[in-house]
């Protein structure tokens, strides 16, 4: 039974089990006529590659688990409108998605929510609500209004449908074959779904996060969640990792390695400067971790490049 099927056997808004190796090869087919492969290219980091995801629509993976999710929603003869809680990035790739599909799209983002995000999701036609500091304010608003209106609630990362689409990601490394990927984890979509393919074909998985900004690995670890940072890595500033990826990524990774806001900072900075590359704070979280285990072809995930042009300048030039 596809996931697709199985979703359809339950509430609206829940999918009762796992994605398999099987559901994110089905995803991939169901999203390439919209979208491209990005590209793979050599770092300015000493024997390392980067998969470029801010090259993507939307300036960011999460519009492969949206779009994913929505087709297996209007499959499923469902073309009710949709609501999602996000930090920037999951709206942008719902708004996107919704567009795409002729859905009605509507995002509750924090008040925190970079603008260039908060203006995109916009320009893409959907509804943007502002509600809250912090990402788990926006989630209980989204999920309040999907009760009230019948709305799909669509989760940013606790979702099947997401995580298989997010999976995709990892069909596209196979044929360069590296031996270790770092993948930066916030709730743990991403991580879930491209660690179950690696895992798959033999091949490392290890999640990356920012120190004190550490959900998933505290969880993975037996402890409590704690308030996270503030972090220029906003798009991973999750208090706790959902239920499902949690599951997952206790299965799929090597492990979870921890990186300092600083070494961040410096990491957008270095693949601006060197690399020509544009990287959000999250995009940079990955890339940051690659001299701290070893391997013969590292390659790490840049998940998205959606930065404020005000942050970035601040960065290169603090003193002005």
């Amino acid at each position: 039974m596809s996931l697709c099927e199985a979703a359809a056997l339950t509430s609206p808004n829940m999918i009762a089990r796992h994605p398999t190796v099987n559901d994110i090869a089905k995803a991939a087919t169901r999203i390439a006529p919209y979208l491209t492969p990005t590209p793979i290219v050599k770092a300015s980091f000493k024997n390392s590659w980067l998969k470029l995801e801010n090259l993507q629509e939307t300036g960011a993976y999460k519009v492969r688990g949206a779009l994913n999710a929505l087709v297996c929603q209007i499959e499923r003869g469902d073309r009710r409108p949709v609501v999602a809680a996000s930090a920037g990035n999951h709206a942008l790739g719902v708004a996107w998605a919704a567009r795409k599909l002729g859905l009605f799209a509507n995002v509750v983002v924090p008040a925190t929510a970079p603008q260039t995000k908060i203006d995109g999701a916009r320009s893409l036609g959907a509804t943007v609500i502002i509600k809250g500091e912090t990402f788990e304010h926006a989630f209980e608003h989204a999920m309040e209004s999907a009760m009230v209106n019948d709305w799909r609630f669509l989760h940013a990362f606790d979702d099947a449908e997401i995580i298989a689409g997010q999976g995709t990601i990892a069909l596209e490394l196979l044929h360069f074959a590296p031996d270790t990927v770092l993948i930066p984890i916030g709730g743990g979509g991403l991580a879930s779904g491209v660690g179950l393919v690696l895992k798959a074909h033999g091949i490392r998985a290890w999640g990356v996060q920012v120190e004190n900004v550490d959900g998933m690995g505290r969880k993975l670890d037996g402890k409590g969640p704690v308030q996270p940072a503030q972090t220029l890595a906003d798009g991973l500033r999750v208090f706790e990792p959902g239920r499902l990826t949690a599951e997952i990524c206790s299965t799929v990774l090597d492990g979870v390695l921890r990186v300092t806001e600083d070494r961040v900072k410096s990491t957008v900075l270095t693949l601006a400067r060197k690399s020509r590359l544009v990287v959000e704070g999250a995009g940079a979280t990955a890339p940051a971790a690659l001299d701290m285990i070893p391997g013969k072809k590292k390659l790490a995930l840049v998940s998205g490049g959606n930065i404020d042009l005000t942050t970035l300048n601040k960065l290169i030039s603090p003193n002005k």
